[in-house]
């Protein structure tokens, strides 16, 4: 096989992709089929690594019908009244087509025995194997195991590319010009273990705001999934199936909406929570078993049969990955609110599609198809009308030029350790009061002070880390800047000592800001148009 042509130190494009998941990957797709030239940068390997490939995944696809309308309708209420009906309209129907593209591009969707294709759902090592030749066909360039570390601006601090390294090349540094960038970087998981999210540590987020992006919804990120305690797999499908016991053996009720607020509660007071998938028919264990191996597998390792048998699950925190903040968007083809940058996928807010309440599977799954199309589009139209780009300079900070004396990898552990002890804690992020909240905002406050004075320096490996913990701080503090300014319950965000929902509060929260972060009410008046 011969070796991997050599990346030269610079690259020139229309349009830089960062990231390779789904909303990456059709990013690029659409890009190069706008005319653009495209560089694809991913963290990992395109195609192999981040959430929607480490298993399956349910797709928000309804055909024309009243059936959308429908679904639209329960979203819109159980999403806070935070939703956009046009986005979410425009969302499934793009979806919808997108699905019919990704069958021609070959993925071997199974058929029924009327001989129709079941389109509802994806098996992500086939859907990002197939996604990657779409690219490669495409012409596009893909840098692989090349993570970013921060953007390029000019002097109007439009943003004109980013720059890398090569981590299988001896760490060799990459740059890549670019008219216009695509973030679809994936959300923040806080390196919490949750089943392939590790690679998730909000890195494009933090790029972007250091750039001058705003953000939204951010105080709906503390989005939790059971998985067994014998493994990480987070995929909550067979859940529908579950009864739940204390260890005792008896049952907790934890049925509908409120079932896991339930089981949360049980977990803080010392409880633990036992499963069994005891509602499942006979007839569909085999099939669950085909859509989703990777659960079964350390319960079959452990002896258990989870249908006959309880096995303890825990709550993992998923962050903005399952939860909806992310980057605001300011146009329909995903423009953020700093000129040259577009957002697609994870790390962009879903709060247009699935207002305060997760997107789960299917509906994250969708709009990563979706405004993935749309960013990429858009950002090969916007390159198009750029003219050229001048002196461009580096735009990173926290984590990669610190302000005092560089501390090299000592440090970096320390910071994870204390972010993740404020954010993973149910009792301080799943169910929140006011103080609380202050309390773990004082202690991530310090940790950002000792980020920005002194992590970084050494090699570009413990760069990559950290920037990475540089991004779980930013996150940790944007999320609970913006819960504590939501003064109320609504949705995902649960404040105990604010139960009450306000209806003068139904609107969307942004946030900015490193060293100071700051929030504000969305306007009533700028709502984007789909």
């Amino acid at each position: 096989m011969p070796a991997p042509e050599p990346v030269p130190a610079v690259v020139e494009a229309d349009v830089l992709v960062v990231g390779g998941g789904p909303a990456g990957t059709w990013a690029a797709v659409a890009a190069a089929e706008a005319g653009a030239s495209v560089v694809l940068a991913d963290k990992g390997y395109c195609g192999t690594s981040g959430s929607a490939a480490a298993g399956g995944n349910n797709l928000w696809y309804l055909p024309p019908g009243p059936a959308r309308a429908e679904s639209i309708d329960r979203r819109t209420a159980q999403g806070g009244s935070l939703t956009d009906r046009g986005w979410m309209h425009r969302t499934v129907d793009e979806t919808y087509r997108r699905i019919e593209r990704l069958a021609e591009f070959g993925y071997p969707f199974p058929v029924d025995e009327d001989g129709r294709q079941r389109r509802g759902s994806l098996q992500g090592p086939q859907y990002l194997r197939t996604m990657r030749r779409a690219v490669h066909r495409r012409g596009v360039r893909i840098l692989d195991h090349s993570p970013a570390l921060e953007l390029l601006v000019d002097a109007d601090g439009a943003v004109g590319g980013a720059a890398g390294v090569h981590r299988q090349d001896g760490w060799r540094p990459w740059r890549v010009h670019a008219k216009a960038t695509v973030l679809a970087t994936g959300g923040c998981a806080f390196l919490s273990g949750a089943f392939g999210l590790n690679v998730d540590t909000g890195d494009g987020a933090l790029f972007a705001a250091e750039a001058g992006a705003e953000l939204s919804g951010m105080e709906f990120s503390n989005a939790y999934a059971l998985s067994p305690a014998y493994g990480n797999h987070t995929k909550g499908l067979m859940m529908q199936f579950a009864t739940y016991y204390d260890e005792g053996g008896t049952v907790i009720p934890a049925d509908g909406l409120g079932g896991r607020e339930v089981l949360a509660r049980h977990v803080v007071a010392g409880g633990r929570v036992f499963a069994r998938l005891d509602k499942a028919p006979a007839g569909l264990h085999a099939a669950m078993r085909t859509a989703q191996p990777n659960y079964f597998i350390p319960l079959d390792k452990a002896g258990i049969d989870p249908f006959t048998t309880p096995y303890e699950v825990r709550f993992v925190l998923e962050g903005t990955v399952r939860g909806t903040g992310g980057l605001r968007l300011v146009s329909a083809d995903c423009a953020t609110t700093v000129p040259g940058l577009f957002a697609a996928g994870d790390v962009a807010t879903r709060e247009l599609v699935t207002g305060g309440i997760s997107g789960g599977g299917s509906h994250n799954a969708a709009w990563a198809i979706s405004s993935g199309s749309w960013a990429g589009a858009g950002a090969a139209r916007a390159g198009a009308r750029r003219a050229g780009l001048g002196p461009l300079r580096p735009a990173g900070r926290a984590g990669l030029r610190p302000a005092g004396r560089p501390a090299g990898s000592a440090g970096t552990a320390d910071v994870v350790a204390a972010v993740q002890g404020e954010v993973v804690p149910l009792e301080r992020n799943y169910f929140r009061t006011g103080e609380r909240l202050r309390g773990s905002l004082a202690t991530l406050d310090d940790v950002w002070a000792a980020v920005t004075a002194g992590l970084g320096g050494g090699t570009a490996y413990d760069v990559l880390k950290a920037r990475q913990a540089a991004a779980m701080a930013a996150h940790a503090r944007w999320m609970y800047r913006a819960a504590l300014a939501r003064d109320e319950s609504r949705a995902m965000h649960r404040r105990d000592d604010r139960q009450a929902t306000d209806p003068g509060l139904a609107r969307r929260l942004l946030t900015g800001g490193l060293d100071e972060v700051w929030t504000r009410y969305e306007p009533e008046d700028t709502a984007v148009a789909a």
